[in-house]
């Protein structure tokens, strides 16, 4: 471990460049301060700030090259600035939810303040050229969650530089030259993420520099309860490099020392860029002049001798004292720059604040105008003035002020036919409409590369298309697939060397090399977060999760960060990451779950792919490589050994998403399921044809999204009856898929029995074939759920089985 002391003297210092970098901490500070009092004054919802590590931030800007990323959190705001990503009117849009990217390019209004992000995409969803922007991927709140992606982002450099096919994809690297600024805060490295993350850095030697900011508190709890010997530098010391081992540089400075942060930032990139080595700089005595955030005052759990200690090491005071002792700028030249940075910050927060009320006072004031003049026309004119005045008082009214007061007063004159009533529901439908743009779009792509807009290719079969197993089919199909596109690579748990557990990508390591097909260590976060950042960067990664029952490990990644990334930037960013993984039924209770549930819940913003066998799989896989939305693929774990015929085309075959396909056409029930269940129905629907029950088949193939044109609609038209089935617990996905055909698609009309679900019993299935078959649904709970609709329909051609 290395400790950076003060210097007082360094070719790169002039007065001219210090006191610049002066002028942006008092001005980082002062916006902090006015942020605080903004919130307080109930101008914003929320105030949480990056004061108290401005010159650590400044020193770090300082290394930052074009190409580079910034994967931190929301203390970020004087990287961002000094970078050029961030003016402070647009700091001040954001803490006001300013919902227009003019003004608050960063998240649209989507996220609180400090969360930060440079547009990689233009208005019609295509990639910017990376290499000329200072990147910076969106921030999102939960503590260690920038981290995962960190690994990937750095390990795309990796990639760049040593794997010469891909090196044509220049606007997203100039052969991998680029280093990734991971930042987080001290409390926050007691997150198993940040842990997994920097153990994966050391063993992949990747160019990421993670900056701890350690201001000795999480909120209120001191360092001493969050880290072994109360230092995350001394605590990783373990992962030190030295002559005989690879591992991590690991540097600690004073986060007030100016001249030796801009030392330690220049030393680390160097090596971080030129070597490929990752580092850790550990800032140390870093201060929260206002506490924790807006939320309260960091008075009631730290002593006046903290207080005062902190004061002490105020990093812009200690700047200000070096700058002073060392003659780069007088007392009077520094008290110039402080005051310009008050006007500065205050002309900001004026200039943000007089930009977001505009329109919400103009149409504040259309709202009131509206409801007086229906009141004019209505016999609930005492009413409805009262509504208009009402909200007419109100304190800085938003948009939801004005719904909440149309929607009231329709409800009052919903009996009346009046002009002004219909232009009130004019006005209502319209608010409506213009609001789901502000904050409902996006959610996954809207561009021409949408995975929805991929032409159909059916398989194609021949006399000399030959029968192989399931396992042989996916294989093919990756083999074409990495032919045909250099940019993508797949990692994950035993998939190189053995070719998967279930040997769809046997022996393509040894065709395509190990950094096409990489093996990983045991770490399910880091190894989506590394899909995350190589998919950011213009590859097409296609990771693996092991089992599906391993999903949890990774769950908040895929929920926080790769679900929602295209929507919390409003379309400026995308990941699409394609996640292979294999369940429903193998053995035991951590190797034959089907959470499918948890997985609609939780990654709306992805795809849920559920194939049946591995030709649509196949087809499923181009469909999505083809698109630019991230996705999830649930192979069949039952249907490797399985025998299918190879298609001609496996490698060209697209099977779009969203479109059922009946298996089985029937007039008297409609059985909709997806994956293995697909093959328990069919056997299912021969047993009940001897009993002369003709069901219908659906495979819904994709889970989100769902049946968009309403194919199963069509069959309930039919047969009057439905049957929902798959693996999960109940109220899971058959639950998911009976609300959006009985709700959505409004097919109870249709209905002349009550719907039905088949599910697994609510808790995890048993070790052993019998756990299996009385956990698990199969054909003979199939058949009887069946039997048991006809048999109320019809008693006397189905009597009771038992």
């Amino acid at each position: 471990m290395l400790l950076n002391d003060s210097l007082t003297g360094s070719s790169v210092l002039n007065k001219e460049n210090i006191t610049d970098d002066y002028r942006l901490a008092c001005e980082s500070r002062q916006v902090s301060l006015l942020g605080r009092k903004d919130t307080m004054g109930g101008r914003s919802k929320f105030g949480i700030f990056g004061d108290g590590k401005e010159v650590a931030q400044i020193a770090l800007a300082r290394a930052f090259r074009l190409g580079d990323f910034r994967s931190g959190y929301y203390r970020d705001q004087t990287i961002e600035a000094s970078l050029g990503n961030l003016t402070w009117q647009q700091f001040f849009a954001q803490m006001y939810a300013h919902a227009d990217l003019e003004h608050e390019p960063h998240t649209g209004g989507r996220s609180m303040n400090g969360h930060f992000s440079t547009r990689w995409l233009d208005e019609n969803g295509k990639w910017l050229d990376q290499t000329k922007l200072y990147n910076s991927v969106c921030d999102i709140s939960p503590t260690a969650g920038q981290i995962p992606r960190s690994v990937g982002l750095a390990y795309a450099s990796k990639l760049y530089r040593e794997n010469k096919e891909i090196q044509y994809l220049d606007t997203f690297s100039n052969k991998g030259n680029e280093i990734v600024f991971a930042t987080i805060g001290d409390a926050s490295t007691s997150q198993g993420m940040f842990w997994e993350a920097m153990n994966a850095a050391g063993v992949l030697q990747i160019p990421l520099l993670m900056s701890v900011w350690d201001d000795g508190y999480g909120i209120s709890v001191p360092i001493e309860y969050q880290t072994t010997k109360s230092s995350i530098s001394k605590a990783l010391g373990g992962l030190q490099r030295n002559e005989e081992e690879a591992g991590l540089e690991i540097i600690s400075v004073n986060g007030w020392d100016y001249p030796a942060l801009i030392e330690t930032y220049k030393r680390a990139a160097e090596l971080c860029r030129t070597e490929q080595v990752p580092v850790l700089v550990h800032v140390t005595e870093l201060t929260q002049p206002q506490g924790h955030s807006s939320s309260g005052s960091h008075e009631r759990y730290k002593s006046k001798q903290r207080l005062q200690w902190e004061n002490d090491r105020d990093c812009n005071l200690r700047f200000r004292g070096w700058i002073l002792n060392n003659g780069y700028a007088t007392d009077e030249e520094l008290e110039r720059i402080e005051a310009d940075a008050k006007e500065t910050a205050r002309d900001a927060r004026n200039r943000a604040w007089k930009a977001y009320r505009k329109d919400l006072d103009k149409e504040h004031l259309e709202t009131v105008e509206l409801i007086q003049k229906t009141a004019k026309e209505s016999i609930f004119s005492e009413e409805l003035s009262a509504i208009a005045t009402e909200l007419s008082k109100t304190y800085y009214p938003v948009r939801r002020d004005n719904a909440v007061s149309i929607r009231k007063a329709l409800r009052l004159i919903r009996n009346e036919n009046t002009p002004s009533r219909v232009l009130m529901q004019e006005w209502l439908q319209n608010t409506l409409k213009e609001n789901a743009v502000r904050y409902n779009s996006q959610l996954y792509s809207e561009s021409d590369e949408s995975p929805l807009l991929v032409e159909p290719v059916n398989p194609v079969f021949s006399d000399e298309s030959i029968t192989v197993d399931g396992r042989e089919v996916i294989r093919s199909y990756f083999n074409a697939l990495f032919v045909q596109d250099p940019r993508v690579v797949a990692i994950g748990e035993d998939v190189g060397m053995i070719g998967d557990v279930n040997q769809g990508l046997a022996g393509l390591q040894e065709k395509f090399g190990e950094l096409r097909i990489t093996d990983t260590g045991i770490r399910e976060t880091t190894i989506i977060g590394q899909g995350i950042g190589m998919a950011m960067r213009g590859l097409r990664p296609i990771v693996e999760i092991q089992y599906f029952d391993y999903i949890y490990y990774a769950l908040a990644t895929l929920t926080d960060d790769l679900a929602s990334l295209r929507y919390r930037t409003a379309g400026g960013q995308k990941a699409p990451l394609i996640i292979r993984t294999r369940g429903h039924r193998l053995e035991g209770i951590w190797h034959s779950g089907s959470p499918m549930g948890t997985m609609l819940s939780s990654v709306r913003g992805m795809h849920i792919v559920v194939p049946r066998n591995f030709t649509q799989a196949a087809g499923l896989y181009n469909t999505l490589i083809k698109g630019d939305d991230p996705a999830l693929v649930v192979e069949p774990l039952n249907a490797y050994r399985q025998k299918e015929l190879l298609a001609d085309n496996i490698g060209e075959i697209c099977i779009p998403l969203g479109q059922p396909e009946i298996l089985k056409e029937g007039k008297d029930v409609t059985i909709v399921t997806y994956g293995s269940m697909c093959r328990i129905v069919m056997e299912a629907a021969t047993q009940l044809h001897n009993l002369g029950i003709e069901v219908e088949v659906i495979d819904v193939q994709t889970l989100l999204p769902f049946d968009v044109d309403h194919r199963i609609l069509e069959s309930i038209k039919k047969t009057n009856r439905v049957i929902f089935a798959d693996e999960d617990v109940p109220g899971s996905a058959s639950a998911f898929m009976m609300q959006q055909v009985l709700e959505a698609q409004n097919a109870y009309r249709w209905l002349d029995s009550s719907p039905v679900t088949i599910s697994a019993k609510p808790h995890r299935p048993p070790y052993g074939s019998d756990g299996d078959y009385f956990t698990k649904p199969n054909m003979d709970d199939v058949i009887e759920v069946a039997y048991k609709i006809m048999q109320e329909t019809d008693p006397t051609h189905f009597p009771a089985l038992y």
